[in-house]
């Protein structure tokens, strides 16, 4: 028998189908030669400090610091001990003579299966399935072209290098610094430089002053020219009025045709991108849509971190984009130029994110609105990416009136191309066409004066942020050199919610602010702790583990280093900082005693103890502002897996006292409405 280890049940049941194993039992199904069970995402994990003994399980001291394993201790998680022990017992049966690893084919998935593999000490031979795709005819070409497990060495030595490295930094800081200043502090390594950006944003956005500046500006009649930034408004008068009934002699109009090249195919950051900029998706939100879409058939492997396709993708992809035209309807007039699209030095593990030819017999109008309007994305995306360029003619006019140089630009669309299929707006396109002037030719002017002023910075966003994770540390290397950034594709998301779940970041709209708690911790840890650019560093250098490039010994050497050069630096207690008592500020009063409303560690309770507590509904943790709406009586709502859900104060009587007082209630809308 073959075993076939998936990631989880919903892929595993793919698999199944094509592989003929359609008896269900319990944790797995067989038939046709093949056993083909799953992991539930992580069974099996690094221990916690608590568990090596050395001290480390006692009070929090400077003493127990640096801490770092000389053997690594894994361990099986409560909630999914019982697939552990089907796993096991699979993978060590007499009748299993093969297994074959089809958890998700990036680092994460190989250190999935790898740790429950070494965990059940098994040594039978393992090949790597390795799909883009859940496509029968992709899974059936993968199962023929089959490598053996240790061609992936450096990609699981990469990824264990990774949970090693987040361990060291988080556990060890947030030891150190919680010690150092007397408060609860979580760090990590990828999650503080993160915040870091984002508090140094609030803060340039905060400590902005706008500056108002002139021009002094010329209407010609079928269009307007217009000076130089001018500081100073009596400057800008004295312009005005010298300039008012004047003459206006052109002195240079250049035209240039330029062109805008079609856009590169997504990978999974620009995907979550453009998702929160048209449709306010968190990057959670669509890496959650594209997953269930790709556990559907209906596009490839989400977490990519390529924009391009391989060779031998160039007649699948051309067969997609015309069911993509068929089938949502972009009435394309050309033949899709799938050679933009085609870079096999740019492909190392998975191709460019794409629709599959699923869509052509699925359902769309059934899926739900997230998971459509996601599919649209990429659908759209393909027709963009192999399409012609944007043609445009760039004028540029300028004009000279009393000794100064006055300028006007403008463009004409001469060919559409890509941009005939999206519907996003182009700020480019603000610049009308100007009419047919010559060198020499004299208008008189009337003059005015423009009033303006400079833009402030924006506070992130999800599209902004994870564009600026992913450049960090990338400011000295041009575009073709392989990226540094914050985390990978695959975790940016989920660094961006432990932000938000752990108090330290909030949403505000789109906008994503730090909290009095995140701004708090920023400024009491170090550079080096919150230093985007060290963090990229050692991005970087997992990518070279990866690619077989560097050494994991070397870089846990370095890490290991840098944890116990920081532990000496500052492994003393300073008593100039106090900190916060972690949040625990009234946000209200209790509807139910009147009571202060704090909040804890697991959400917001009621200090009087009567038993009012809030922290989630339907799985989704309420922020501080929502909360403090209810408190106040207001309702508040929020929208997640394409249900909105109102949450709203409900006035009661106690029965046991007649009193009235407030509960909460909630009303959810269904998928589509």
């Amino acid at each position: 028998m073959i075993l076939i280890v998936g990631e989880k049940p919903s892929v595993s049941r793919v698999i199944s189908s094509v592989v003929g194993a359609n008896t269900t039992k319990k944790g797995y199904t067989e038939g046709n030669g093949y056993i083909v069970s799953w992991c539930v995402g992580h069974l099996v994990g690094l221990r916690f400090p608590n568990d090596y003994g050395n001290g480390w399980e006692q009070k929090w001291s400077f003493s127990q610091l640096p801490m770092i394993p000389d053997k690594w201790l894994f361990q099986v998680t409560d909630s999914t001990k019982a697939q552990y022990n089907i796993l096991k017992e699979l993978m060590n049966s007499e009748s299993v003579t093969e297994i074959i690893c089809a958890t998700d084919a990036d680092r994460e998935g190989e250190c999935i299966f790898r740790y429950v593999y070494n965990m059940a000490r098994c040594r039978k031979p393992v090949k790597r399935l390795w799909v883009s795709s859940l496509e029968e005819k992709a899974i059936r070409k993968a199962l023929t072209s089959m490598k053996p497990m240790s061609v992936y060495d450096n990609l699981f030595n990469a990824g264990y290098a990774r949970a090693r490295a987040d361990w060291l930094v988080g556990m060890n800081s947030s030891r150190l610094f919680s010690v150092r200043y007397g408060g609860k502090l979580n760090i990590g390594r990828v999650q503080t430089p993160t915040l870091a950006m984002i508090v140094q944003r609030d803060a340039e956005v905060n400590g902005f002053v706008k500056q108002k500046y002139y021009t002094a500006d010329l209407n010609c009649g079928a269009f307007t020219l217009s000076s130089a930034m001018i500081d100073d408004e009596k400057s800008a008068d004295t312009l005005v009025s010298a300039c008012d009934g004047g003459t206006v002699t052109i002195s240079s109009v250049k035209r240039e045709i330029k062109n805008d090249k079609a856009p590169k195919l997504y990978d999974l950051t620009t995907l979550q991108r453009e998702a929160n900029k048209a449709l306010g998706y968190t990057a959670q939100q669509t890496l959650d849509y594209t997953q269930s879409l790709y556990e559907g058939k209906l596009v490839t492997y989400p977490r990519t971190d390529s924009q391009y396709l391989s060779d031998d993708m160039a007649q699948t992809a051309l067969d997609v984009a015309k069911l993509c035209d068929t089938y949502f309807g972009f009435g394309i007039s050309h033949t899709p130029d799938i050679s933009k699209v085609i870079n096999n030095a740019k492909v190392s593990g998975h191709h460019a994110l794409i629709p599959t030819s699923g869509i052509a017999t699925a359902d769309l109008s059934s899926l739900p609105s997230g998971e459509r309007n996601i599919l649209t994305l990429i659908a759209t995306k393909l027709i963009c990416a192999t399409a012609p360029a944007h043609k445009y003619e760039a004028v540029k006019i300028t004009a000279l009136c009393n000794g100064t140089e006055f300028t006007a630009t403008g463009r004409t669309i001469l060919e559409m191309g890509w941009k005939a299929y999206t519907k996003r707006s182009d700020k480019n396109n603000y610049e009308k066409a100007l009419p047919a002037v010559s060198e020499g030719q004299t208008f008189t002017a009337q003059a005015s004066k423009g009033e303006h002023f400079t833009s402030p910075p924006k506070p992130y966003t999800e599209d902004t942020l994870l564009s600026a994770m992913e450049r960090a540390g990338n400011e000295d290397y041009d575009e073709d050199t392989e990226k540094k950034g914050l985390g990978t594709p695959a975790t940016r998301a989920a660094t961006i919610e432990a932000l938000v779940k752990n108090g330290y970041v909030e949403r505000d709209g789109k906008q994503l602010r730090a909290t009095d708690k995140g701004k708090e911790l920023i400024t009491v840890v170090p550079d080096e702790v919150k230093s985007a650019k060290l963090t990229a560093e050692w991005e970087s250098k997992l990518r070279q583990i990866e690619h077989g490039n560097f050494s994991a010994d070397n870089f846990m050497v370095e890490i290991s280093c840098f944890i116990t050069a920081m532990c000496n630096r500052y492994g003393s207690v300073d008593k100039s900082v106090s900190l916060s008592d972690g949040g625990n500020e009234p946000v209200g009063k209790c509807p139910k005693c009147a009571a202060e409303v704090v909040k804890g560690k697991f959400g917001w309770y009621c200090k009087g103890k009567c038993g009012m507590n809030i922290a989630k509904v339907y799985g989704v943790t309420l922020t501080d502002n929502q909360v403090t709406a209810l408190l106040d009586g207001k309702s508040t709502s929020y929208t997640s897996k394409d249900r909105k859900t109102v949450v709203l104060p409900e006035i009661v009587e106690n029965p046991y006292n007649g009193k009235m007082y407030y509960q909460w209630k909630t009303e959810r809308s269904k998928k589509n409405d």
